[in-house]
């Protein structure tokens, strides 16, 4: 069966601050695009195959991607579907707030102008399904976000609610998934 690569997007002022970031598109720090360079060489020192880069639409995974793009020569191309989740009135608010933490136990109730997570995970399922059709021929790596790494990982994984609302990444985390 195939693979495919996941990374989450350099450090952002937000990620420092410890706030939601969402759909908000934040830029990267210093400190993220230096972790996107590194990202990138670890890429082509390891001789990593990877034949293609998809990343999210959102500034801090575009410009992920394009460091590694630009370090490994590996083309990439922005995909719509892996933006991270809409938190609606919770994006910039702080991660480990009261309410967010009651709000994200709701799967199916949306974020007040946000996005729900059966909704969110059905959009990021919905592309998994697509590149495991693909994956015999074609290795990606997908450069996105904290929340779209959980769906991943729920792809591949049962996960308890608590599980999966405390799953992350690191910030330019490299992991590989294998579809069986």
């Amino acid at each position: 069966m195939g693979y495919f690569y996941f990374a989450r997007h350099g450090q952002t002022v937000w990620n420092v601050e410890n706030k939601i970031c969402g759909a908000t598109d934040i830029a990267l720090t210093e400190k993220g695009h230096e972790q996107a360079g590194e990202l990138g060489r670890k890429i082509k020192e390891e001789e990593i195959r990877i034949d293609e880069i998809i990343c999210s639409p959102l500034m801090r995974a575009a410009d992920t991607a394009r460091h590694i793009s630009e370090i490994t020569g590996i083309p990439m191309r922005v995909e719509p579907r892996l933006i991270e989740q809409n938190f609606g009135k919770y994006e910039g608010t702080p991660r480990d707030g009261e309410e967010f933490r009651r709000a994200k136990a709701c799967f199916a109730t949306d974020y007040e102008g946000g996005e729900s997570m059966i909704r969110f995970c059905q959009r990021i399922y919905n592309l998994l399904d697509d590149i495991r059709v693909e994956s015999e021929e074609k290795v990606y790596l997908l450069v996105a976000h904290n929340g779209v790494a959980r769906a991943v990982q729920s792809y591949f994984a049962n996960m308890t609610n608590e599980e999966f609302a405390s799953f992350g990444i690191k910030n330019c985390e490299l992991r590989k998934f294998e579809f069986r």
